[in-house]
């Protein structure tokens, strides 16, 4: 049984959503230019590629061996306590990096990073989830999402004003970090609490609710290989490093146009029947690509409209979830969304990276089809299945 959920007034509704969203949006800046750094300050040490990616790695399988507890630290520690703890761990890390010469010290300095990341956003993302009204959750998840990008994108730009050389950087994003920690402490008595001891295990979710979990894999493989392998795959067929670049701006730009429109649309049909359209859309789009000049307005418009609508696979499936689970399951249910999304990372570029050796450069765009189809095939199963148990002509939840 759950515990029944506090009554919210709309003020309060309102003024939690945004505590939620403006802490993670700061959080997302300080990510922004953490990640390129850390990566700049290991080459200049002269650390190889090879042993960068398996150091950057590590945050990954941090995040898969932290997201089962996340449920049990919310019931235990509270939203707000949790989170602030989560932002000072980032903070206090970001600073260790550059201080600690040792390569070899990275490693655990990595994994509490990472650790730290996967509750900063598994449980920002539960509380937005928690307190969302249930007929706008689709908007607000966009709002989130769209956020969220906006100061992703702002970290570079900080990095590129301040230099990767000395200590300014680094304390420039624990600086950013900490101020995520302002709307947090501001929001008492607006965070969702759980209060019920039970509930399934986190990996339990990827069965109860694949539709969404899986959205979560497909889009952080995608994600990853597109921000790692577009600009390669433009350069490869001719255009130069920064015609090659703007590709990834304009896809940037594609995943923060279409967040709140499509999370519009999701409010009024089954969420489940939008992200099969978004993935059938993105499938369709990735196979076009190669048959596109890619210094033509068509190649542009066309990764503008796959990225976009693929990159509302994540905000679509986070409503879905907030849509069927409530308290401590919701809690578990995002946790193990945001462990699909690490690991989807770890798998994505890996993939198209085979697949452009294999049939350079097309196997870019071939492998993140394939990645699409198989997800259009998943969800189209799971809503055959349901359609068949409910007897309905379109599932309900």
């Amino acid at each position: 049984m759950h515990a029944p959920e506090r009554p919210i007034a709309r003020a309060s509704r309102s003024a939690s959503i945004t505590a939620a969203i403006s802490a993670v949006s700061v959080v997302g800046i300080g990510i922004s230019l953490s990640i390129p750094l850390l990566a700049l300050e290991l080459e200049s040490r002269g650390i190889s590629n090879t042993w960068i990616g398996v150091n950057t790695a590590v945050a990954g399988i941090a995040t898969i061996f932290t997201a089962p507890f996340v449920p049990l630290l919310v019931r235990k520690i509270g939203v707000r306590m949790l989170l602030t703890l989560a932002i000072a761990v980032t903070a206090l890390t970001l600073v260790g990096f550059k201080a600690i010469p040792s390569f070899v010290m990275w490693f655990p300095l990595r994994f509490a990073f990472g650790a730290a990341l996967c509750i900063l956003f598994a449980v920002s993302e539960f509380w937005i989830n928690a307190v969302a009204p249930p007929h706008r959750r689709g908007l607000v998840m966009g709002i989130y999402a769209t956020a969220l990008s906006i100061g992703a994108a702002m970290g570079p730009l900080i990095l590129g004003l301040l230099g990767a050389r000395g200590w300014a950087p680094y304390l420039a994003g624990a600086v950013v970090l900490s101020l995520g920690a302002i709307p947090i402490l501001m929001a008492r008595g607006m965070t969702p609490t759980i209060h019920e001891d039970d509930h399934h295990g986190v990996l339990g979710f990827v069965r109860r609710s694949p539709i969404a979990t899986l959205a979560a894999f497909i889009f952080g493989a995608i994600e990853t290989a597109v921000m790692s392998f577009l600009p390669l795959y433009g350069v490869r067929l001719g255009l130069s490093d920064t015609d090659a670049s703007l590709l990834l701006t304009i896809a940037v730009l594609g995943n923060v146009a279409f967040q709140i429109p499509l999370g519009l649309v999701s409010d009024k049909i089954d969420r489940r029947f939008l992200l099969l359209v978004c993935a059938l859309f993105g499938t369709v789009g990735a196979l076009v690509l190669p048959f596109l000049a890619v210094h033509t307005l068509e190649f542009k418009v066309a990764v503008f409209l796959a990225t976009g609508i693929v990159g509302s696979l994540y905000t679509v499936g986070l409503a879905h979830l907030g849509e069927r689970f409530h308290g401590a399951d919701l809690a578990a249910a995002n946790a193990a969304f945001v462990m699909l999304y690490s690991v989807g990372l770890i798998v994505g570029p890996p993939l198209v990276g085979f697949g452009m050796d294999a049939y350079n450069p097309y196997g870019f765009a071939y492998v993140v089809a394939g990645m699409l189809g198989m997800y259009v095939l998943v969800v189209a199963g799971r809503l055959s299945f349901e359609r068949r148990r409910e007897g309905l002509t379109i599932p309900g939840q």
